[in-house]
């Protein structure tokens, strides 16, 4: 009976309404948050585990390949399976998957158990975001774009955190203090019970008060529709693959070319992916004002000269 007192008071009264809700909104900002701070936990830790292990950079980089396979290659399928088969509950098991990783990690001796580690800390993440983006949807009450920013702003923030707590905690005390961060996820899985509570009444409420679907925009080809979407697919990955190779490597970088010390270095990382979530932010506005599609491609294309002059400047242009 206690066990269960416990678990009413985890999961709340959720209670239902047509407008935006503005706790659960938070609530999976606050999600995203802590995953995404979970997650950019494992590229500021390069430089600790090269230094262990005596690392190649090619060994780093399928560590990164592994991660990023199962954190993000896998989030169409499980994303495709939580749409036919919406799990409530999926989010916490998903948080479960990246406490366990985490663990692993923290006191993996052999490249192999990390490969392992990183693996199963990515499947946590790919379980996580298609789940949470469908809540965010769902309580936005018609307020997407403010949804969306609310949530995305949380995981670039935990992104940008991340190497500023690998600097103050895991440098000073080692691979093992990585299991510290066992507390974040644990903390994130409880806070996502109570997500998935009120998905569940959500789903039960969607069913017995039905909504009119929005029409198809018919005026458009399909050809037109799947030439943009292709578009869009590869400007998102170019995005993400010279991101992640920033993100992967430029402590290194740092560390070879300008002698800084690994603790500078993961502050150097931090302002980079600090940045990154004030881009975030400013993108929504100048995105409403000027237009999404201008503002997609100025990100893309207006980076382009900044990566390339980056292996030719000093450290202070860097």
């Amino acid at each position: 009976m206690k066990l269960k007192s416990i678990s009413n008071k985890i999961k709340g009264n959720p209670t239902m309404t047509e407008g935006t809700v503005y706790s659960i909104l938070v609530i999976c900002g606050i999600s995203h948050f802590l995953n995404d701070m979970i997650q950019s936990i494992i590229p500021s830790i390069y430089p600790i585990l090269k230094d262990k292990f005596d690392f190649s950079f090619a060994q780093i980089g399928l560590i990164t390949l592994v991660f990023q396979m199962t954190s993000s290659i896998l989030q169409p399928f499980t994303g495709l399976y939580a749409d036919k088969h919406p799990r409530p509950y999926a989010l916490s098991v998903g948080m479960c998957f990246t406490l366990i990783g985490l663990l692993v990690l923290a006191f993996a001796e052999y490249y192999w158990a990390i490969l392992i580690a990183v693996s199963v800390v990515g499947f946590g993440s790919s379980v996580f975001h298609p789940t949470a983006s469908r809540v965010t949807q769902l309580a936005s009450g018609g307020k997407k774009s403010l949804a969306q920013s609310i949530f995305q702003v949380g995981g670039n923030g935990g992104s940008a955190l991340g190497p500023l707590l690998a600097a103050l905690i895991v440098l000073p005390y080692g691979q093992h203090s990585i299991s510290w961060f066992a507390i974040a996820a644990l903390l994130a899985a409880l806070i996502m019970v109570r997500l998935g509570a009120w998905y569940k009444a959500k789903l039960q409420y969607v069913v017995k008060h039905p909504q009119k679907t929005v029409g198809l925009n018919n005026n458009i080809s399909k050809r037109a529709k799947y030439g943009a979407l292709a578009i869009l697919i590869l400007l998102v990955f170019s995005k993400y693959f010279y991101t992640s190779c920033i993100t992967s490597y430029f402590t290194f970088f740092l560390i070879d070319k300008f002698g800084v010390s690994v603790k500078a270095s993961q502050l150097f990382l931090f302002v980079f992916l600090a940045a990154f979530a004030i881009g975030t932010v400013a993108g929504g506005m100048l995105g409403d004002k000027f237009g999404r599609k201008y503002v997609i491609w100025f990100s893309i294309l207006g980076a382009a000269p900044f990566a390339l002059a980056m292996p030719y400047v000093n450290l202070t242009w860097v």
